[in-house]
């Protein structure tokens, strides 16, 4: 059995968009916030962390772990704590390229372990304030890394997307699959 330790509801309809079988089931973990980690490594550790409570009571199954996090001028942007922290990451995204690290951390059946992470750049189009509110308006972003939502109205203020549009929503699926089947 696939078990996603993950809670996100992107995630899981990326799995369920390819048609891969799934249970989610998330236990407790406490997430890093080290600004002084290089992205793919934070989020590695994270991963793993979320992964490896699961799989410690379903050692006979595959348990999948994600952390995803927007970097800017190398410092981490997790998910803002009010609207005033989305509206200050927005602000600082507007008119530049960021880069989205999602770290995958597979436990498989007997103690494998199948790691990786992959990373996409993000071009944001400039905004004012009223645009940066607009959107706001339109996408709920307290639960998002960054504050956006790729998968929502990315059209407002999105410019680009250099790499796995899959993994600035939150999960390389397709990357993840065939990990899965090597």
């Amino acid at each position: 059995m696939l078990i996603l330790a993950s809670q996100s509801p992107r995630r899981r309809d990326l799995l369920q968009r390819e048609g891969v079988e799934f249970v989610v089931e998330v236990l407790p973990t406490e997430e890093l916030d080290d600004p002084t980690l290089p992205p793919e490594e934070l989020c590695a550790l994270n991963a793993a962390a979320k992964a490896a409570a699961v799989a410690a009571q379903h050692p006979q199954d595959t348990v999948v772990g994600a952390d995803t996090l927007v970097f800017i001028d190398g410092h981490p942007l997790g998910k803002p704590a009010d609207e005033a922290d989305a509206v200050r990451m927005l602000t600082e995204l507007q008119g530049r390229t960021h880069c989205v690290c999602t770290a995958v951390a597979v436990f498989m059946p007997g103690g494998e372990r199948r790691d990786f992470a992959v990373k996409s750049y993000v071009t944001f189009r400039r905004m004012d304030a009223a645009a940066i509110e607009n959107y706001l308006r339109e996408v709920y972003v307290l639960d998002k890394a960054g504050a956006y939502a790729m998968q929502e109205k990315s059209e407002l203020i999105v410019e680009r997307v250099e790499g796995d549009v899959d993994n600035v929503i939150g999960l390389p699926v397709k990357q993840l699959i065939d990990v899965l089947n090597a």
